[in-house]
């Protein structure tokens, strides 16, 4: 199983980078992004985020999101908490 650790600011920047290798560690296997350390986290990440999770999907892996209290609230402000159902707090 592939970890990505994510950087405490994911801009737009940030996550251009992280596109690829998460595309590569989902074709590889299952994978856990790591997200704990985001205090920054932007609407680009939530698109990410559940980009990943659909392509896992799509491919039979799973993708495990262990999100920063940070992501956590933005996602529930953007009506995105659904993101992480599944998974333990």
């Amino acid at each position: 199983m592939a970890e990505i650790n994510l950087p405490a600011r994911c801009d737009r920047q940030a996550i251009v980078g992280l596109v690829d290798p998460i595309l590569a560690a989902l074709n590889a296997g299952a994978v856990t992004i790591d997200a704990r350390e985001v205090a920054k986290p932007g609407q680009a990440l939530l698109q990410l985020l559940y980009s990943a999770r659909k392509t896992a999907e799509s491919l039979g892996q799973t993708c495990t999101i262990l999100p920063s209290d940070a992501l956590r609230e933005m996602a529930e402000m953007a009506g995105a908490h659904a993101l992480f159902e599944g998974q333990a707090a």
